[in-house]
């Protein structure tokens, strides 16, 4: 009996010794504490709120500041160390590198043409789809063309065109489509991706383009009410074909995406960026969390991951 009460009393006081270890989780929950600041893209917002949530159910002392207001807001505030990370919905410009841009990718997603369900030839555009080069006459001219025109017919039936106002990454990208720049997009200014859609949805003529969480309603998964989006008929061949028609709900257009049958651009990856490479140990390890475990989240929230090659690259340039 006096063994066993040594014993038990030698274990107590191991225990209780200032210098034990503790197990590996315990520690870095203890470790992980602070606020992170975060603004950019309204493409990655949604995917860096669930990213942020999941975070903190793993380590409550972390808190969170993030803001959406275009990727361009992202680049600068990260340059100008307002934030900690910048989203940004488009690639880096080496001139940005030069002012000490660091990124990595961390999803995928894509820009999306949307229209009005109200549009008077709505069933025809549907069924026929509209070719790239017709997207060039629709915000690259002064004169927008006629709807009827656009199908290949005649009639006045107007295009009314909407784009971004904010500098972004769904505007830059959706200009790369068509070999140009968001400064070259005509049409109506509209700030921020929610405010675009809804140009759209209150215009029975109107035709924008959004980011596929902001095209496509999160519960439903179908596009938002009273918009649809446009397909591209990418064969050129006058009609969509049943391997283009994946548009109908937010799993069709990401299995798409995934499978290289939308086109890249308007596809592209999406990044995070920070002045120099990272030092605040927080941050760090929110991304590499991000680039392992958290890219289990990146399917539900509607994105496409990232190739394991990219993933294995992103993590060497975060370092340990």
């Amino acid at each position: 009996m006096k063994k066993t009460i040594a014993i038990l009393t030698l274990l107590a006081l191991t225990l209780l010794l200032p210098g034990r270890a503790l197990p590996a989780r315990e520690a870095t929950t203890a470790k992980l504490q602070g606020t992170i600041t975060i603004s950019g893209a309204w493409a990655l917002y949604p995917m860096v709120m669930k990213w942020s949530e999941e975070f903190r159910k793993l380590h409550p002392g972390v808190r969170f500041d993030i803001s959406a207001g275009g990727a361009g807001k992202g680049i600068a505030d990260a340059l100008s160390d307002m934030v900690d990370i910048g989203m940004v919905s488009r690639e880096i410009y080496p001139a940005e590198v030069q002012k000490g841009a660091w990124f990595v990718p961390v999803t995928k997603d894509a820009v999306v043409p949307v229209i009005n369900q109200s549009n008077p030839l709505f069933r025809e555009i549907m069924k026929k789809g509209i070719r790239k080069s017709a997207f060039a006459r629709i915000w690259l001219q002064e004169e927008a063309p006629t709807w009827n025109a656009l199908l290949g017919g005649t009639g006045s039936v107007q295009v009314h065109v909407y784009t971004r106002s904010d500098s972004c990454g769904a505007a830059e990208t959706w200009a790369a489509f068509m070999g140009e720049k968001q400064e070259d997009l005509l049409g109506i200014g509209v700030f921020g991706d929610p405010g675009l859609n809804e140009a759209v949805r209150k215009d029975a003529l109107g035709i924008g383009y959004n980011n596929i969480n902001y095209a496509y309603d999160a519960t439903s998964l179908k596009p938002m009410a009273g918009t649809a989006i446009l397909p591209i008929d990418l064969n050129g061949n006058g009609r969509i074909d049943a391997d283009e028609d994946f548009y109908g709900n937010r799993d069709a257009i990401t299995r798409a995406i995934a499978g290289d049958k939308y086109p890249s651009p308007p596809a592209r990856d999406l990044y995070l960026v920070c002045k120099g490479q990272p030092k605040k140990p927080l941050v760090k390890a929110f991304l590499r969390w991000i680039l392992k475990e958290g890219q289990k989240y990146v399917p539900e929230a509607g994105y496409i991951g990232l190739a394991a090659g990219k993933v294995a690259q992103a993590l060497a340039r975060i370092g340990q």
